[in-house]
């Protein structure tokens, strides 16, 4: 009797509250309203919380690459052009109009690029150089960039690259010049093995996921700086993914090969100190969340299955 219990609340994603933790998060099951939209390898997600929208890049042969849905979770439009491998996506709003960016891991004539596009499709701006994977900075070029992050100021950061020759942070100007550089391949401080995913607090500090070394490193938006990092709580798996809750308390990190979320307490103004693990979402098996983004206005996390090729929506409780 008691195991058809467990298997029936198992069945309905129910948690159970004996282990300590307060549950923070919970599926939304009704998002997206016709889930076979999604037809190919769903590896990004990113919010436009300012107009109600959800941008997620997926990877396949004759799929559309960019999928748009309400945060409602209607389908809207797609869009193909110009996209070869979408690995990362951002939008940004600014005062004046949105733009939504995304960096292509392609081999082919579009790839090795970190892409502008207008919120219908239309290509804005080309970094890097297409079709052509190297580290120079002029001109500029990428090796699988994984991420950007970009701030309402025009400021980028993109982290280069997604198993390529290149392992850096780097910080582009408005104008796309180099501003400052940060790490070389390997296991020491600043350096990265698969620098995977960026993301940028309020108090001016950059968040990468480095991935293959199994820690969070951080470093001041300014100058560069090294702040410091988090080893100790990915043991398990490294972090895939990092971005902040809208309140900017916690931090929320993916791990693929454990099917988890992972939910830290962001420190305050200061020192870095140890990684603090406040609550777990454990996925199901082999759904494999690669990147996720939070919508800053509702705080509703959107997790990008590249095991399950769906895109799955959680809201907190």
């Amino acid at each position: 009797y008691l195991f058809l219990c467990f298997q029936f609340l198992k069945a309905f994603d129910y948690t159970p509250r004996w282990n300590g933790q307060q549950q923070m998060y919970k599926l939304d099951i009704g998002w997206p309203k016709l889930p076979e939209y999604f037809t190919g390898q769903t590896f990004c997600v990113a919010v436009d919380s300012l107009h109600g929208l959800v941008y997620v890049g997926q990877r396949g042969d004759n799929v559309p690459k960019v999928l748009v849905f309400s945060v409602e979770g209607y389908f809207l439009y797609s869009w193909n052009e110009t996209v070869e491998m979408p690995h990362g996506i951002f939008v940004l709003n600014t005062a004046t109009d949105s733009s939504v960016w995304i960096t292509d891991v392609g081999t082919g004539k579009y790839g090795h690029t970190v892409k502008q596009y207008s919120p219908s499709g239309k290509l804005l701006q080309v970094l890097g150089t297409p079709g052509n994977a190297g580290s120079s900075l002029i001109p500029l070029q990428f090796d699988q960039p994984a991420e950007v992050f970009v701030e309402e100021s025009g400021d980028l950061y993109v982290v280069d690259g997604d198993g390529g020759m290149n392992n850096r942070l780097l910080k582009l100007s408005n104008d796309y010049q180099e501003i400052w550089l940060a790490g070389t391949n390997g296991t020491g401080i600043g350096q990265f093995k698969i620098p995977h995913s960026v993301t940028v607090d309020p108090v001016g500090r950059v968040w990468v996921a480095d991935r293959d070394n199994k820690r969070i490193q951080v470093f001041d938006k300014v100058t560069g700086e090294w702040l410091g990092s988090w080893n100790k709580c990915f043991s398990e798996d490294g972090p895939y993914s990092v971005r902040f809750t809208a309140d900017y308390k916690y931090l929320i990190v993916a791990q693929l090969n454990i099917n988890r979320l992972a939910i830290f307490a962001a420190p305050p103004v200061g020192a870095i100190g140890d990684c603090v693990m406040v609550h777990t979402v454990q996925l199901a098996d082999e759904t494999k969340p690669h990147l996720v983004d939070v919508d800053m206005k509702s705080g509703a996390v959107y997790i990008a299955e590249i095991g399950a090729q769906q895109v799955q929506k959680y809201i907190p409780l």
